[in-house]
């Protein structure tokens, strides 16, 4: 596959609860990285397969989104309002981590660029 998923993401109310749960279940370690007032980004990286993060998101409802790897992040997002995606948010680039850019597909599906 030319484009796998490569990075994982958890939006959820409550990081700690979720760290908690996931270290619990699968073993996962998570690394907190500060991403300004307030903000922490808890990232993870399984023994294979894709790593990822999580974030607490109050207010929003609980998600995972699967990131798509690409090599040009602004390319492809260009690329994919030509073919009838919207742009969410970004491209932008999210310290530490990487670039990303969240589309929502012509049949309403997120579809988040990494």
């Amino acid at each position: 596959m030319s484009n796998p998923f490569v990075h994982l993401e958890l939006s959820t109310p409550d990081a700690a609860k979720a760290k908690a749960f996931y270290s619990e279940l699968f073993g996962w370690t998570f690394t907190d990285n500060e991403m300004g007032p307030g903000m922490v980004y808890s990232t993870f990286k399984p023994d294979s397969g894709p790593g990822g993060g999580l974030f607490s998101s109050p207010g929003m409802p609980t998600h995972w989104l699967a990131y798509v790897g690409v090599e040009d992040i602004k390319a492809a997002t260009e690329k994919a309002v030509s073919l009838g995606a919207t742009v969410q948010m970004g491209p932008h680039e999210v310290p530490n981590i990487g670039w990303i850019t969240v589309l929502i597909d012509p049949t309403g599906a997120p579809l988040p660029l990494f």
